[in-house]
């Protein structure tokens, strides 16, 4: 072999020797990171393990999916084939199908139709509101105080008289809507019909239950508090009347000492009820109030220091109603009272929505449904502000 031949033979051994080195070298750098990669994947293992045997935090967004695309489905086409299959539960509600043909909304857009209407300028904010699922619901109200007597050591006790016993059948009555959309709107698979349906039915819903629980009439609608004739305060409570107290002057407060009747208004209501009172009144009306200064030259009226606190007219909170009256001769404007106990509203939880693509082509009607009811329980709960002299 001559010398060229041995020396290729060197550099070739040299080459084939680095090329190992580098490949065990890259072998213990692999098999490294595979180690690393199986005590990631044994960490998560057992992390799994044991987050096995808890129990869920929330499943109610996995509850809610199949229905919500059930009635997405409905909303948009009339498809009701998914919703026979859907046995979602909620509360011992079941959002399947209903017999007459109307469907009940999935339990996310039922709760945010309910925050609506309870964060609404409405009595909802601060009444007893119940769920029934009868057609009525019945309250025994005591209206009247056990007699008493004090007795001796020996002497006899004589019987006292017992309270009576008032039963208030509150009605639930049928509130409705009737919002439209087009056919090529629902068709766009990027409209949210849900939130549009569940915003077109909380704005009609918390209008037409706001004026009700007020000014309603009790004939297919709830019993409002102002449809209840009044007394003058100082007549005496009586059960199935109102208390007023009066402004002094017709149609306005009285220009010497107008914030008298605010006062006189709150000490009307019973120290018992006072704890939990709330004034109820309209923007005008609000906006005459806020002016009031007493004898020292503090306003009685101050503004919540958080935000979504509301108002406050001397220490009591102040709730925005625009469905109670303007200040007029004999208007009742203003009133003052524990709403908790004074009134009650009853509801039925479901909401029921029918699509009804015919009557209005080329939209789609939905025409959605809820039963809710309410009337006074405690009429010695709730007083009013009556402008008038007398």
């Amino acid at each position: 072999m001559t010398n060229a031949n041995q020396g290729q033979g060197l550099e070739t051994k040299s080459a084939v020797a680095g090329f190992l080195r580098e490949f065990g070298v890259f072998q213990d750098e692999m098999k490294s990171r595979m180690k690393a990669q199986d005590d990631r994947l044994e960490a998560i293992d057992r992390k799994s393990a044991g987050m096995a045997g808890r129990p869920a935090l929330s499943r109610s967004a996995d509850l809610d999916l199949p229905h919500r695309k059930a009635l997405s489905a409905y909303l948009r086409s009339g498809d009701d084939d998914a919703l026979r299959g859907v046995t979602v539960e909620r509360k011992g509600l079941s959002t399947s199908v209903n017999a007459e043909g109307g469907y009940l909304v999935d339990p996310q857009t039922s709760d945010r139709i309910q925050s609506v209407l309870t964060g609404a300028g409405s009595v909802r904010a601060i009444a007893n509101v119940v769920q029934v699922e009868a057609n009525a619901f019945d309250v025994l109200v005591d209206h009247a105080d056990f007699g008493h007597g004090w007795s001796s050591e020996t002497g006899s006790v004589s019987e006292t008289s017992t309270p009576q016993i008032e039963r208030v059948s509150i009605s639930l009555h049928e509130l409705s809507a009737l919002p439209k959309a087009s056919q090529r709107l629902l068709d766009d698979a990027a409209f949210d019909i849900e939130g549009w349906l569940a915003d077109r039915i909380a704005d009609k819903f918390a209008r037409a239950e706001s004026d009700a629980f007020i000014n309603g009439d009790g004939s297919d609608q709830p019993t409002g508090f102002l449809d209840y004739p009044v007394a003058h305060v100082n007549s005496g409570e009586t059960w199935g009347t109102l208390n007023y107290v009066p402004t002094g002057v017709s149609g306005d407060f009285s220009s010497t000492d107008p914030a008298d009747a605010i006062v006189d208004l709150v000490y009307a209501l019973g120290a018992r009820y006072r704890a939990k009172a709330t004034f109820v009144m309209n923007s005008k009306t609000a906006g005459a109030v806020r002016k009031m200064k007493d004898a020292d030259g503090r306003f009685l009226w101050s503004d919540g220091l958080a935000a979504g606190e509301p108002a406050r007219l001397m220490g009591y909170p102040v709730l925005i109603c625009e469905d109670m009256p303007d200040i007029a001769a004999g208007a009742k404007a203003i009133a003052f009272g524990d709403f908790g106990a004074g009134y009650t509203i009853a509801e039925r939880p479901d909401l029921r929505v029918l699509r009804d693509p015919f009557s209005a082509k080329p939209h789609v009607l939905f025409y959605a449904t809820k039963r809710v009811g309410g009337d006074v329980t405690d009429f010695s709960a709730i007083k009013l502000l009556q402008f008038s002299a007398s």
